[in-house]
């Protein structure tokens, strides 16, 4: 059942992209609230490139509402760093390997004709400091990204 607004937000322990991972639980976040979550398919792909170069342009305006920006794969938190690095991304990226924040957040996404089993989905999350979603949005397809618009509105009324 996809999460919807209202619904408390799942916790998960992933991984922090980088030559040394750390551990990431995003409960232990809800003090940097308001969240967002941006899941993703995969790094070095054209929609996810673009859709993170887009978070990354739009980063000071989500500071300024207070909002934490996380992006959140099923990648290597190693390939997530050079994904990072390549583009200049000054937010966190998530490493699911194990799929924990996308199953809980009902956002598995098969691409057969990739050959990608259990990648994220598309899919952003609004989370305020009560762990509480105050937005969702999910893609119909994944090449469609999110209305940045509409994530910076949700951020600042989360704040």
């Amino acid at each position: 059942m996809m999460l919807a607004e209202g619904d408390s937000a799942p916790d998960f322990t992933a991984k922090l992209a980088g030559d040394e991972p750390a551990e990431f639980t995003l409960s232990e976040h809800f003090g940097e609230a308001p969240l967002v979550l941006a899941f993703f398919p995969g790094a070095f792909t054209p929609p996810c490139t673009n859709e993170m170069v887009a978070f990354q342009e739009d980063l000071d305006d989500l500071r300024k509402s207070g909002a934490t920006l996380y992006g959140i794969s099923a990648d290597s938190p190693f390939s997530q760093a050079a994904f990072r690095d390549e583009h200049g991304l000054e937010f966190d990226l998530v490493s699911d390997m194990d799929r924990d924040a996308i199953d809980a957040y009902d956002v598995p996404l098969d691409i057969d004709n990739l050959g990608l089993q259990g990648v994220a989905e598309r899919a952003v999350f609004v989370v305020d400091g009560n762990g509480e979603i105050t937005y969702s949005w999910v893609a119909d397809d994944p090449t469609n990204e999110p209305d940045y618009d509409e994530v910076h509105e949700a951020a600042e009324v989360a704040a």
